[in-house]
């Protein structure tokens, strides 16, 4: 949707989240081999990344920088990489033999992420041709191996890709790498709007909000509910008729919602919300919020299309006030952003237990975003029987079937934990005509009971973000950038194997956090 000219121009999801963004590429030498190599060092050097920047699988631009050969051009990089906010992240690759004590200032300065590709500027060998000149140019075999080792024991969290750039394994792994670089820089200035608080007496959406703006960089702040509905009550009756008018042509309308139906008015009060929530947030430069059905002060309805609309166009989201959501689907949405499939708020609500047929029902009381189908939303209205307000209008569908993942966010007193689940998604086995909001149905690697024991045992949370647009690499990815624990469920686990990683686990962060 083209946000209208009443809305303040500072959506921060309203343009492509890769636009203006950056890679640094940095390339290490020495002087010790003269000036006639250090030319070819930087010209083959060129040849790379002109490779990885013609690369479909990389959203941001990699930019070359100079050949570095000591430790002041170094730190000084460094510290240039961490001010500028275009540099979503580095790439360092030691073409010759780089004596790793001039990196260790740099990389102990380094606050960008960073990611070790471990390549050379040829692909094969030229057997018959080398010579020591040869062996003395390429190098990257012997000088990675320096540098890694440096970077370990410095502790630098890092991805690691080895290849060449022209293998597409290679740019994959590299593109999957910058997607979740660049969602960490927006999650690193991501400002979340809370409209009250959490769900009253619910554990797991609660939190530590100073701990987030320190690990995570996300500023969670809550404001009343009719503050919002002073911009909802305000929303110009132009901007309400054209989405209510939007709606019909992009959504199958049910009949009594449409111009001229009985219940029009609720669709209109439905825009409305949309139209003072998409104002609210852009005034203050929010990319997420939250909403909860026990705070509507004048609210005559639960937000819900609208709330599946603004997820849909980028922002992130979590219900009941559970912030820590919200990030996740912002998170997924940058990193997602251009690729099939989308991205929202979920729920574990039911099971299907027939055996050897086990699945998981997901779905939320409306707020489900409609970027997981490729199919026409229907628009419906029911009763909600909580919140105690006017039957809300919501989006109705099925998600589309393919791979996907389910990730949660928990605090765990001295740490967060990400908990993620590969699963397949599923069509129902059976029409749900009876079930008035969106859902999705999924088969949890690596199967049911495992993964449900997993889940739990590992206090996974039950509002997840469902992605099926990026997949585990780039939740690993992002765990490790954020330095944040990652629990994942996969084709691998053994349960007697993940009780051991939970416990090794609980002592490693402890410990890594210092006294």
């Amino acid at each position: 949707m083209t946000a209208s000219p009443a809305v303040p121009a500072t959506d921060p999801t309203a343009q492509d989240p890769f636009a203006g963004r950056e890679i640094w590429f940095l390339t290490g030498s020495q002087h010790l081999y003269g000036p006639e190599v250090l030319e070819q060092v930087a010209s083959q050097s060129g040849s790379i990344i002109a490779t990885l920047d013609d690369a479909a699988e990389i959203p941001v631009r990699i930019v070359a920088k100079p050949v570095l050969t000591d430790t002041e051009a170094i730190r000084r990089i460094a510290d240039e990489a961490n001010a500028d906010p275009a540099c979503v992240g580095v790439i360092a690759w030691m073409h010759t033999f780089s004596p790793a004590k001039m990196w260790i200032t740099g990389l102990d300065a380094l606050r960008t992420p960073l990611l070790h590709l471990h390549t050379q500027a040829n692909v094969g060998l030229p057997w018959a041709d080398i010579d020591m000149d040869f062996m003395n140019l390429n190098q990257a075999a012997h000088g990675d191996r320096e540098f890694a080792y440096v970077a370990t024991r410095l502790g630098v969290a890092r991805k690691t890709v080895v290849g060449h750039a022209s293998d597409a394994r290679v740019r994959s792994e590299v593109g999957t790498w910058a997607r979740a670089a660049t969602a960490w820089a927006h999650v690193r200035g991501l400002k979340l709007a809370r409209f009250g608080d959490n769900m009253r007496f619910v554990a797991v959406t609660e939190g530590d909000k100073t701990e987030a703006e320190r690990v995570f960089g996300v500023q969670v702040n809550t404001w009343g509910v009719n503050d919002l509905v002073e911009r909802v009550d305000a929303a110009p009756e132009g901007i309400v008729n054209a989405l209510a008018a939007e709606y019909e042509l992009a959504y199958d309308v049910a009949p009594e919602l449409r111009r001229g139906g009985e219940r029009h008015e609720s669709l209109r009060y439905a825009a409305r919300i949309e139209a003072g929530l998409r104002t609210f947030l852009a005034e203050g430069g929010f990319g997420a919020f939250t909403t909860n059905f026990e705070d509507l002060g004048g609210l005559r309805q639960l937000p819900g299309l609208a709330v599946q609309r603004l997820m849909a166009d980028g922002y992130g989201f979590g219900a009941e006030g559970d912030w820590k959501t919200a990030v996740l689907v912002r998170a997924a949405k940058v990193m997602g952003h251009g690729l099939p499939g989308g991205a929202s708020l979920m729920e574990d609500y039911t099971y299907h237990l027939t055996p050897g047929e086990e699945k998981i029902l997901g779905a939320h009381m409306l707020e489900i975003c409609p970027s997981l189908t490729t199919a026409k939303p229907r628009v419906e209205i029911h009763p909600l029987g909580i919140g105690g307000r006017e039957d809300p209008v919501r989006l109705v569908f099925d998600t589309d079937p393919g791979p996907g993942i389910v990730v949660s966010l928990a605090d765990l007193r001295e740490r967060f934990r990400l908990v993620a689940n590969v699963v397949d998604v599923v069509g129902p086995d059976a029409p749900l005509p009876n079930l008035p909001v969106a859902s999705a149905v999924w088969v949890p690697e690596p199967d049911f009971a495992t993964s449900a024991q997993a889940w739990l045992t590992a206090g996974g949370a039950h509002h997840t973000v469902l992605t099926t647009a990026v997949g585990a690499e780039a939740w690993e990815d992002f765990a490790e950038i954020a330095r944040t624990e990652l629990v994942l469920i996969d084709r691998d686990t053994r349960l007697r194997e993940l009780r051991k990683e939970l416990r090794w686990n609980a002592a490693y962060y402890r410990l890594a956090q210092g006294m």
